[in-house]
Parts: C-alpha cells; structure tokens; sequence
C-alpha cells in the first residue's frame, strides 16, 4: 500500500465513511478523479472489508464520446472484477420536459439512479470523487453568489448516504496516483471550456490566484471550510438549547413566541427563523429573512410572504407561519383583513 492510499485509508476510517460490512457504490465516469477513488477503494476494501460495486451514468451528451466512457468503465470494472451498473439517459429531452438545465437534469437523474441502486441491491453507502479541489470550486461559487457562513462549509465528507473519500486529496496528488499505477482515464473536454461559471473558477479563476499567491489558496480554503463546519455544528447545538429551554419556541407548529424571540441576538433570531424556513422546505433567502425579523418589530397583524405558499404574520403576541390563504393579498407587509 502507497503514500496516497494510506492517507486514503486513515481518512476513510477516521471519518467513518465505510468499514467491516458495508457496500459502497462508487460513482465513476471515466475521469481522473472518479478512476482514482475506484483504484483506491479497490486497494483498501481487502483491508475495511467492505465490498465495492461501480455505478456509471451516460447521459448522451456528447455522442461517440459518451459511448466510449461507458465501454471504458465497464472495461475497467470487468478487470477489478467488480459489478458495474450501468443506465443511460435522454438528458437533452428530459431537460425539455422538466423544465430544467441541462446540468440540474444530470444531477437529479444521476442521484436518483444511484438511490435506486443503493435500495435494490443493498449498498450502504455512495461514493464520488470530490476532491479538495472541488471544495475549493464550491466555496468560491458560494461566495461569488452570496452566501451565509454556512455556505463557506463547502462539501461535506458526508451528507447522509453520500461519501467523498477524496476530500483530503488534490488534483496534482490524484494524477500522480494514476501515472504511479499506471491507471488510464479519460478526459471529458467540456469541462475545460468557461461557459459555465464552475467552470470559469475552476479554469481561470484559481489558477490566477494560485500564481499570485503560491500554495496558499487550497489550504486557506481548506481551513475556513474546517471552521464553519465546526462553527455550524456549534449553532445546531445552541439553538437545540435555545428551544428546549423555552416553550414559546414551536418551531414544529411555526409559533415564534414575539417578547422570547426579542430578548435573542440578531443571530440567534435568524438561526431559529432559518430553522423553521428548512422544517417546511422553503429556502433561506436573506431579504425574505430580514423581512420576517422586521415583524418583531412591527404592529400586529402584518404578514410577509415567504415563498413556497406560506407567510409570516405577526398576530396576538406571536409570529406564526401558515400556509397563505387563496384570497390573501400577495404583497409584502400587508395586513390582515
């Protein structure tokens, strides 16, 4: 066992990402990144004794190139010896009908695919090959597009059954992994291109400051990601606390008891207020959010629209949200009849 497949192994297991018993289906395309966790994975799992299957998506985008990724990777799982799943997709029609981009359809399509595969064959796990690298991509995106600090996380090593094995690995120590093993890849030519705004990041953005400032973007990214989710895990904890400790806090029912939540910090207000946004699917939208802590401040009887068929309104000492009423005017701040 190499270099790179110790550091692999140690962070698999000290993350917890799969051991004794378990099934990892890997998610591989035929590039560099997904090849390496394959190669890895497949050198590891004698020792966490674990079995692995391989999960392969065409989605017919980019003709004779697409084919030659499936043959590839089924190649490649027919020489490890392992199951490879295979299932192509009509991305550009689909797209049509849902309404959707091409790159929100391949999404969805490839991870219902692979929930389907995880329930009918047994596996506990999903792996994909994002890489420090990726993090650093999304981090950015996140920024650029305004985010809140729990944006700055960036990827997770873990979001439910999904794992990223290669969080701790770059690019350039990926590559050397595959010449070292002599492990061929393919090399999917869209992603070089700068239309897409990952893309422009990935392509121009950091490797302009990585010239500038030399070895330094990757670990400084990489440690602001360590610290909000570090910061993140704090706060779940605290407003955990916060509710328990006081009863006028109904996030399940949406009743927002208004003097408890005026004696919190702006902070906390928010925290609790974004909680009951995600309790009921509805996005986290900072002006909606201001709107809303406003209300505190407000007479009674004043409502905010919240999106997704649901306000706010302030009524007899508590904010409430609900589901609007068909016949309730639409217009932000209004009052009740």
């Amino acid at each position: 066992m190499n270099r790179t497949e110790k550091k692999f192994l140690e962070h698999v297991r000290r993350q917890e990402l799969a051991g004794k018993g378990d099934a990892v289906l890997v998610a591989v395309s035929g590039g560099p990144d997904s090849m390496a966790l394959l190669h890895l994975f497949s050198a590891v799992s004698p020792v966490l004794h674990c079995r692995i299957g391989v999960a392969h998506c065409n989605f017919s985008l980019r003709g004779e190139e697409s084919e030659l990724d499936e043959t590839f990777v089924k190649e490649a799982c027919s020489s490890l010896g392992l199951d490879c799943h295979v299932r192509r997709f009509d991305t550009r029609k689909v797209s049509v009908a849902w309404k959707r981009s091409i790159e929100e359809t391949a999404r969805i399509l490839r991870y219902d695919f692979f929930d389907e595969l995880r329930r009918k064959h047994g596996y506990t796990s999903i792996a994909t090959g994002h890489h420090v690298g990726d993090n650093a991509e999304t981090m950015l995106f996140n920024l650029f597009r305004g985010t809140a600090v729990s944006g700055l996380r960036g990827i997770r090593a873990r979001h439910g059954c999904i794992v990223r094995p290669l969080m701790p690995l770059g690019r350039k120590e990926i590559t050397e992994y595959l010449v070292e093993k002599e492990v061929a890849w393919r090399i999917d030519r869209t992603n070089l291109e700068i239309d897409h705004d990952r893309n422009f990041i990935r392509n121009r953005v950091i490797p302009l400051i990585e010239e500038r400032f030399t070895h330094k973007l990757m670990p400084s990214l990489q440690r602001i990601s360590e610290q909000a989710a570090e910061l993140e895990e704090f706060v779940e904890r605290h407003v955990d606390r916060l509710v328990g400790q006081h009863s006028g806090l109904d996030l399940t029912e949406g009743k927002l008891h208004i003097v408890t939540m005026r004696e919190l910090t702006m902070f906390e207000r928010k925290e609790i207020l974004k909680r009951v946004l995600r309790m009921r699917g509805l996005s986290v939208d900072s002006r909606v959010l201001q709107r809303v802590t406003d209300l505190l401040e407000r007479q009674s009887g004043r409502s905010v629209p919240v999106g997704g068929g649901f306000e706010v309104v302030r009524k007899e000492g508590y904010l409430r949200f609900r589901a609007v009423p068909p016949s309730a005017d639409s217009n932000p701040d209004s009052p009740l009849p």
